[in-house]
């Protein structure tokens, strides 16, 4: 099977040895994103609303690479450095996707890259 590198600069370029998504077949495996500017690749310096946002922004950026939306994910990955932020996960979500959702995980960390307080990351599957 192909293995085909996702890369757009409408999201955050890598900042390590990584892909920011890599396809095989169908699926599309998305990297953690962490709510940087693509533009400025610095922290979002808004709310914490505001920095999930720039997360799921960054993600829709690279499923849209991928020939995809977010519509496609399957699987997402939460990462807070406060759980009490969860809510807002939840009501920021809502903008961004819409039943049926995919499965989630939200787990608590001590720390993420850069100092973020929220990471995601995910799986997507595409049509044939």
């Amino acid at each position: 099977m192909t293995r085909d590198i996702i890369n757009t600069n409408r999201a955050p370029a890598a900042i390590g040895t990584y892909s920011q998504a890599v396809r095989i077949g169908g699926t599309v495996y998305l990297s953690g994103q962490i709510p940087l500017v693509p533009a400025t690749m610095q922290l979002h310096d808004g709310d914490m609303r505001a920095q999930i946002a720039q997360v799921f922004d960054n993600l829709q950026a690279v499923a849209e690479a991928a020939g995809g939306t977010l519509a496609d994910v399957v699987k997402l990955n939460i990462f807070l450095t406060d759980l009490a932020h969860f809510p807002l996960v939840n009501e920021v979500m809502a903008a961004y996707f819409r039943e049926p959702y995919p499965a989630r995980a939200a787990i608590g960390v001590a720390a993420l890259p850069k100092g973020a307080a929220v990471e995601a990351d995910g799986v997507m599957v595409l049509a044939d």
